[in-house]
């Protein structure tokens, strides 16, 4: 049984594939994903995509202080929010992962009142932009501190399989995470107890400036796996559907008992590390060209109109819809109003101390 959790070999030379840049099934094994998943999974994708360019123009309106670009990774956090159980397994995402957190679940009005820091947060605009997270979908809210969310992903994991539940965690993260000390701490501890989590490096090749090979001196990250115990997959992350495959089944694997994988999905930043960034100073316009020759959408489209499952006329009534969701969550977010300065004395602790008693009178 565990043997059909392995759809892939482990630490491929080439990165794992399974459609064609023009569009053609390559797997070597059956699509068994029915029509309404495929475009299920093209609308998740497009969804993504135009809420990144939605959050640009709005950082650019002044009405957000700032935006992490998702565009160029839609396929890697597709994927992932595909191959879990919402409200079951637990996901430890990291502050580029909006398409993720949409894809699985989280109201478009939670992610723009977060965004803005509105009353429609419901962390109470306790976080900086681009930290999501969710109490009810089991999604950890991201740190700003880079790889921070590792261990405890890792811990949260551990507690599963002590309890003996089958919950399974995914944490996600940027190549530059892996540079990190609570990379390896996390990674090692999990591979040394067997804990039922997968580790997803989205692979841009960049951590901020930093090219990847000032990162690292290892030629994948996915082959760092074998000094942690675990199988490690090297992924094109442009690519939705191996990247959904491959996490399909390790999440499997790991929900089976058989301990954590490592996923690095190669994938590309389109737009700058955030919005105060100018990511021209570091790479070449030739580049980002040539990465948009690979752009995941078109890609996928592709590939569903070989299968006559897409047309010009369906995306343009898909790309409607969703301008009009997502306009109408943005507003709603925005004439939430602002938070009140006084929540900050809220939710601390069970019973307010005196000196926050004497604090928020002061305030008043």
């Amino acid at each position: 049984m565990i043997r059909d959790l392995q759809r892939f070999e482990p630490f491929s030379d080439t990165p794992i594939s399974v459609v064609s840049e023009a569009g053609e099934w390559l797997g070597p094994f059956d699509l068994d994903l029915d029509d309404d998943t495929l475009t299920g999974i093209y609308r998740d994708l497009v969804a993504a995509r135009l809420l990144d360019e939605r959050m640009v123009r709005l950082q650019r309106m002044g009405k957000m202080s700032f935006v992490a670009p998702v565009a160029g990774h839609e396929a890697a956090q597709v994927a992932v929010a595909r191959s879990v159980q919402p409200m079951h397994d637990w996901l430890f995402p990291y502050y580029r992962d909006t398409g993720m957190v949409l894809a699985l679940g989280v109201p478009l009005l939670e992610i723009f009142g977060q965004m803005m820091g509105t009353m429609a947060d419901p962390n109470r605009a306790r976080q900086m932009p681009n930290h999501p997270g969710s109490k009810a979908l089991n999604v950890f809210s991201a740190a700003s501190t880079i790889a921070s969310h590792i261990p405890p992903a890792v811990g949260t994991a551990l507690s599963m399989k002590l309890q003996g539940r089958s919950e399974v965690v995914v944490t996600s993260f940027g190549d530059g995470a892996t540079s990190e000390g609570d990379f390896h701490a996390a990674i090692n501890f999990a591979g040394a107890q067997g804990a039922p989590i997968v580790f997803v490096c989205q692979n841009n090749r960049y951590a901020i400036s930093a090219d990847y090979n000032k990162q690292t001196g290892s030629e994948t990250i996915a082959v760092k796996a074998h000094a942690y115990g675990m199988p490690g997959y090297h992924v094109d992350g442009m690519d939705v559907l191996a990247c959904y495959y491959v996490m399909r089944d390790v999440v499997a694997r790991a929900r089976e008992g058989v301990g954590p994988a490592l996923v690095e999905m190669l994938v590309y930043r389109y737009g700058p590390h955030s919005t105060s960034d100018n990511d021209l100073q570091y790479r070449p316009k030739e580049e980002i060209a040539a990465w948009h020759e690979r752009d995941p959408i078109p890609r996928f489209r592709r590939f569903l109109e070989k299968r006559g499952l897409w047309s010009e006329t369906r995306e343009n009534e898909l790309r409607e819809q969703i301008n009009d969701e997502q306009s109408a969550a943005a507003r709603a977010a925005e004439a939430a109003g602002k938070v009140p300065t006084d929540w900050m004395f809220d939710d601390v602790f069970a019973e307010r101390p005196a000196h926050l008693e004497a604090q928020a009178e002061d305030l008043l």
